[in-house]
C-alpha cells in the first residue's frame, strides 16, 4: 500500500534513485492558505548533505505544486507535489546488485516481488520520506489556522538521554537536540561511530498541543493506534511510546492513573489518549530508530542465488538516521490530527446541524 488517511488521504510515489519522488494529497479543504516558502523549509529541515551528522548525498529537495492550488489558496482537488533527483550515483551500488544488506529491506523485497532495484534500495529507501515532509507540511498548515501545534526533537542518541526537553532549542541545532547539555556527547557518539564505520541509533520525541478533546474514531481507528502506525511506518522506527509507554508496565495503577480537576488532568502519563481518544492534554511519542543499516565494516550475507559471501557496502548514508527521522514524524503526526479533525466533523449530529444550517 503507497497510501495513508482516511478523510485526508496522501499517496507517494518514486524511487531513491529513480527521476523524482512525489505525492498527491487528496482531502484538503478548500481555501486553506498555502505558503510554498514555508513548505520548502520544512522539506529543508529534513533534506540530507547539511552537515557530517548526515549523509553526504547532497539535494536541494526543491519542491513543485503542480495541481490543487490556485492563487495561494487550496481549491480543494487533489494537491499534487513533485521533487527531483539531482544527486544519484547509481554507481556506488554495483558492488551489491545481487548481494542483500544485513538490516535492509533488500532481502524480503526481492523474495516478495522477484525485482531488485539495488540503486540504493529504491522504493524501500528513506529517499522517499521527503514526499511525506510535503504532504505533512501542508497538514501542519491547516493545524496551525486552528491553533494547533506539531514539535519534535531528538531525546536519545547512542544511549545518550535527554534530561529536558526544549523544543524551541531543539529547531536551532544541527542534530535537533532537546537537551543542550547532552548535545555534545550526543554528536561526539555520531562521530564516533561514523569514524568507525558504524552507525548508532535514536530516540524522536513528538509533542502535539492544542488538541481538542474528541480525536480518534474507536474501535479500529483509534488516535494512538493510527499514531503508532503511521511511526512504525517510517524507515528504520523499531518501536513506538505513548506518554508514559513501557514505565506505564512497571506502574500502580494508583501511579498511571491522570486525576482529573476542573481545570484538567494533574498529570499525563496517558500522553493525552484515553480510549484511543484525545483528551484535550499535550499528546507526546516517544518514537526509537534503529541505527542505519548501512555500514561500512565488513559483513556476512548471501546473494540472490543464496550463495554466502563477504562484503562491504561503499556510498553515502546517515550515521543517525534519526536525526532527519524527527522531521518526518512530526508530517506523520500533523498529518494524522488533520485526518482525525476531519473525521470528526460528523461525529454528532450537533457537529453536521452547524454547518448545515
Amino acid at each position: 500500500m503507497n497510501s495513508f488517511g482516511m478523510k485526508l488521504r496522501f499517496s507517494t510515489f518514486g524511487e531513491s534513485h529513480g527521476k523524482a519522488i512525489g505525492c498527491l494529497l487528496d482531502g484538503v479543504p478548500a481555501g486553506l492558505s498555502i505558503d510554498e516558502e514555508y513548505i520548502q523549509s520544512e522539506l529543508d529541515r529534513r533534506k540530507p548533505g547539511k552537515s557530517e551528522f548526515e549523509t553526504a548525498r547532497k539535494e536541494a529537495d526543491t519542491v513543485e505544486i503542480l495541481s490543487g492550488v490556485f492563487e495561494g489558496k487550496s481549491t480543494g482537488t487533489p494537491i499534487a507535489m513533485i521533487i527531483f533527483n539531482t544527486n544519484q550515483k547509481s554507481k556506488d551500488y554495483t558492488n551489491i546488485k545481487d548481494v542483500f544488506r544485513p538490516g535492509h529491506a533488500d532481502f524480503t523485497y526481492f523474495n516478495k516481488y522477484g525485482i531488485r532495484d539495488y540503486r540504493g534500495g529504491g522504493r524501500s529507501s528513506a529517499r522517499e520520506t521527503a514526499a511525506r515532509v510535503a504532504a505533512g507540511s501542508i497538514a501542519k498548515l491547516m493545524l496551525h489556522e486552528l491553533g494547533i501545534s506539531v514539535k519534535s526533537g531528538i531525546c536519545e542518541v547512542a544511549g545518550i538521554k535527554a534530561e529536558a526537553y526544549d523544543y524551541r532549542a531543539a529547531k536551532s541545532s544541527i542534530i535537533y537536540a532537546l537537551d543542550a547539555n547532552v548535545e555534545e556527547a550526543q554528536k561526539e557518539a555520531i562521530l564516533k561511530a561514523k569514524k568507525d564505520h558504524d552507525s548508532v541509533g535514536g530516540v524522536s520525541r513528538v509533542l502535539i498541543e492544542g488538541v481538542p478533546i474528541g480525536l480518534g474514531e474507536p474501535l479500529y481507528y483509534k488516535l494512538d493506534g493510527v499514531l503508532a502506525d503511521a511511526m512504525m511506518g517510517l524507515n528504520a522506527v523499531k518501536a513506538v511510546e505513548i506518554g508514559d509507554g513501557v514505565l506505564s508496565s512497571r506502574s500502580l495503577g494508583s501511579q498511571n492513573n491522570d486525576a482529573i480537576r476542573a481545570n484538567g488532568f494533574e498529570s499525563n502519563h496517558s500522553g493525552g489518549i484515553l480510549g484511543g481518544i484525545s483528551n484535550g492534554d499535550d499528546i507526546v511519542l516517544n518514537v526509537y530508530f534503529k541505527p542505519t543499516p548501512s555500514i561500512f565494516k565488513e559483513q556476512q550475507t548471501v546473494t540472490t542465488t543464496n550463495e554466502e559471501v563477504d562484503f562491504a557496502l561503499k556510498g553515502r548514508h546517515d550515521p543517525c538516521v534519526a536525526i532527519r527521522g524527527t522531521v518526518v514524524c512530526e508530517s506523520m503526526a500533523a498529518l494524522v490530527i488533520a485526518d482525525m479533525l476531519l473525521l470528526n466533523m460528523g461525529s454528532s449530529m450537533d457537529g453536521v446541524s452547524r454547518y448545515y444550517k
